[in-house]
């Protein structure tokens, strides 16, 4: 049986990405914050699907919560075959609006730790000849849009070199880059979401389902849904003078900042 590590996997996209990889015989590491909802996920996921789960309490917001995970994505005697760098979080407010120590903390969890748990875990999986990496950025990757956008675009990029560089070792990268999703993301940031119109919703459990079969064809970016690959189209198309204007509208009103 394989292993899928997993951060943020209490919520949304990462409880997503467990239930699906659980259902389907994969042990998992589990790690989140909350030592509590973590035992919980882990005793669910283990009673329904008869996987192993072990938890990992690490706020990768810190430097012993980031160094904690590497730890165990560098254990060769428990290899992890699949790594999710799913956690991440989004600040309310326009650019100056926003503490500066808030926006010093995104960019540590959405590109330092996703750089170093990369590296942590595609290391040894090179010198197995396999493995997989799923980096989780966003839409907002090519918008210009503040501190999110610009560090979701880092995390694209940084997976497609990365993805080169290793072609042909075995081992897979790819950034998924989801729209609107129904998950805790927008509560927990204090945005609200009445605005935003229904056909722009994705569920969870279907990213999670198309993500996996992009990974599987060998995809280094994955835009999991026709409506988002056609709005993406769109904006490759828009002048950025006018794409810049109209993201700075839309993100005040629907996204993070």
């Amino acid at each position: 049986m394989t292993t899928a590590l997993i951060t943020g996997s209490t919520a949304g996209i990462g409880a997503a990405f467990a239930r699906r990889l659980a259902a389907q015989g994969h042990n998992l590491v589990l790690v989140a914050r909350d030592t509590k909802r973590l035992g919980e996920q882990a005793t669910e996921l283990h009673d329904r699907h008869g996987i192993e789960a072990e938890v990992l309490a690490a706020d990768l917001a810190t430097e012993e919560g980031i160094a904690a995970v590497e730890r165990r994505l560098a254990d060769r005697t428990h290899p992890v075959d699949l790594l999710v760098n799913n956690a991440g979080f989004g600040n309310k407010g326009r650019y100056l609006d926003v503490s500066m120590a808030d926006e010093l903390t995104m960019l540590k969890v959405h590109v330092e730790a996703v750089l170093r748990l990369t590296s942590a875990a595609a290391a040894p999986m090179r010198a197995r000849g396999r493995g997989g990496v799923i980096n989780v950025a966003s839409v907002a990757a090519f918008l210009p849009r503040g501190t999110y956008g610009a560090s979701k675009a880092w995390v694209v990029q940084f997976t497609q070199g990365a993805a080169k560089d290793l072609a042909g070792s075995g081992v897979r990268l790819m950034a998924l880059c989801p729209g609107f999703v129904r998950t805790e993301f927008h509560e927990r940031a204090g945005m609200g979401t009445d605005n935003i119109p229904d056909w722009l919703w994705l569920d969870a459990d279907k990213l999670v389902t198309a993500a996996l079969a992009d990974l599987a064809r060998g995809r280094t970016v994955s835009v999991p849904d026709p409506r988002y690959k056609a709005l993406m189209g769109v904006v490759k198309l828009t002048p950025r003078g006018l794409l810049g204007s109209m993201s700075s509208r839309t993100g005040r009103k629907y996204g993070p900042q």
